[in-house]
């Protein structure tokens, strides 16, 4: 039985494809949509990878999508079978997306391609403009303020910023007890980041409402991926 993917992509940039959400039927690239297959029991099952066999659906990647195609049964049409969407696939496609952006900072770190904590973050700032500041939601305001402004008076503008994983979260995906400060050191991977972020950004805040309005100045800019807006090579044909 397929299980739901998570599993990051280590090579090569993510080809786009147009596909069509089966929601809005609108045409996008597929960096923008999620795909869904079917498992031999009939459950759909969020692939978010695009790597699952068999025939797939995708959707746009926000929550009110995802909800509208699991509440007026558009997974049905699309399988054209009785395919049966669990009243928690939104948390569980979120779960994923959260997954493989935590997992792709593992992959980063493994290539020496981020920098971890306040130190070796402000070294990077000063080193050169920063592809992404990923902050801790928990941590402290003044030390993630701190580096903010930096960026900002040396560069000139706010970096792209990131606040929707926990200390513990980080941690756990860069090898440490917790991490509340980290940047990305390469573009390919920032790329990948973007995307993967930038699809995450339709189920939950990128960076927290109560955060000053200068940490959401800045939109992604990368990949096509924007987290103010609400890679699939399968072989079976997809809908």
């Amino acid at each position: 039985m397929p299980t739901a993917s998570s599993q990051i992509e280590a090579k090569g940039e993510r080809r786009g494809r147009e596909r069509r959400c089966i929601v809005s039927g609108e045409s996008s690239d597929d960096a923008i949509l999620i795909r869904f297959a079917l498992a031999p029991d009939g459950v759909v099952v969020p692939d978010v990878a695009a790597k699952l066999p068999g025939r797939g659906a995708w959707v746009r990647a926000d929550r009110a999508s995802l909800q509208q195609a699991v509440k007026k049964g558009a997974f049905a049409r699309a399988f054209k079978t009785n395919a049966k969407a669990s009243d928690d696939l939104v948390d569980q496609t979120e779960t994923l997306l959260s997954r493989r952006c935590l997992d792709l900072l593992g992959m980063a770190r493994r290539a020496g391609a981020i920098a971890i904590g306040a130190t070796q973050v402000e070294a990077a700032i000063r080193d050169k403009p920063m592809f992404f500041l990923i902050e801790a939601n928990d941590g402290a305001e003044e030390g993630r303020e701190k580096l903010m402004s930096l960026h900002i008076g040396l560069r000139g503008r706010p970096p792209a910023a990131v606040g929707c994983f926990s200390a513990e979260e980080l941690g756990v995906a860069l090898g440490r007890e917790r991490v509340i400060h980290a940047c990305l050191l390469q573009e390919r991977l920032a790329l990948a980041w973007a995307a993967e972020i930038g699809r995450l950004a339709g189920f939950r805040a990128i960076v927290p409402h109560s955060w000053p309005a200068s940490w959401r100045s800045t939109g992604l800019g990368l990949g096509g991926a924007d987290p103010g807006k609400n890679q699939g090579r399968g072989e079976a044909k997809d809908v």
